[in-house]
């Protein structure tokens, strides 16, 4: 960095700027310098600018799969690269399950944690395809309904229940609210869907992982459900998270240095 004449800083402040020096006790120059101020007695302006950010700033893919991403971000403060971790984790919206309406429940597993076990399922569907439920009003715009329905007869073996056996029902829910007040009413159901999911997704939306463990049904025990999926981000609850992880480390630098004896 350079001052207003165009001399540059001395080495030792530069080095304290722009490195964290790790010692045997502990780190050194953890601290950051971006503000304005923090060399004004040599002229020199620390402070953060759009331009400044957008010229300095610079990502670098080293690995890209289905499962993780590792990348390089050159030009930036810790603090920075801490902001884009704690932006992962909260802030990328994802869609999760968020009703779970329950038709029959005889397995061991109580409502609440059955339906706590659905929301934590990763599913695999584009949240840039939906919009943000608003009203409480569930469209094919907003909602994704999947349905459970499994049932071990008696004098079976136990059985599991794995996430693959949710059924994605592109139609909307099947559920009837009421029964009608007349017999030539339609019957009314959980959604308001005005055309079929399969026109808007090139895929089924189905779930991320077909082998997570739900339940376990013992002989003549039956689970019947019904569970709407939303958008939403990770600060308002953790099934959002689109990261099971994310973290950042600093990129090393190894210097040796030379010491001459006489």
């Amino acid at each position: 960095m350079e001052n207003r004449d165009g001399s540059s800083l001395p080495d030792f402040l530069e080095l304290q700027r722009t490195r964290v020096l790790c010692k045997a006790d502990a780190p050194t120059h953890t601290e950051g310098f971006q503000y304005s101020g923090a060399f004004a007695a040599m002229g020199v302006d620390t402070s953060v600018s759009v331009e400044k950010f957008c010229k300095n700033f610079k990502i670098e893919i080293n690995r890209l799969t289905d499962e993780d991403m590792e990348f390089d971000m050159i030009g930036v403060d810790a603090s920075i690269a801490n902001a884009f971790r704690r932006i992962l984790i909260a802030e990328v919206p994802t869609m999760a399950i968020e009703k779970v309406f329950m038709v029959d429940n005889t397995s061991v597993i109580a409502d609440e944690v059955l339906s706590h076990r659905l929301g934590l399922i990763p599913l695999d569907a584009d949240p840039r395809l939906f919009d943000y439920i608003s009203d409480d009003v569930p469209n094919e715009r907003n909602t994704i309904v999947y349905k459970l329905h499994v049932s071990c007869e008696k004098g079976s073996q136990r059985l599991t229940v794995k996430s693959g056996q949710l059924e994605w029902l592109p139609e909307g829910s099947q559920l009837t609210m009421a029964s009608p007040a007349q017999s030539g009413d339609n019957q009314r159901t959980y959604t308001s869907f005005g055309q079929s999911q399969q026109n808007t997704s090139e895929r089924p939306l189905g779930v991320k992982y077909n082998d997570i463990t739900i339940a376990r049904l013992g002989p003549g025990q039956a689970i019947e459900l019904e569970a709407h999926a939303v958008k939403g981000v990770g600060k308002v609850h953790a099934k959002w998270s689109p990261v099971a992880t994310a973290w950042y480390r600093m990129l090393p630098e190894v210097r040796f240095v030379l010491w001459h004896f006489q």
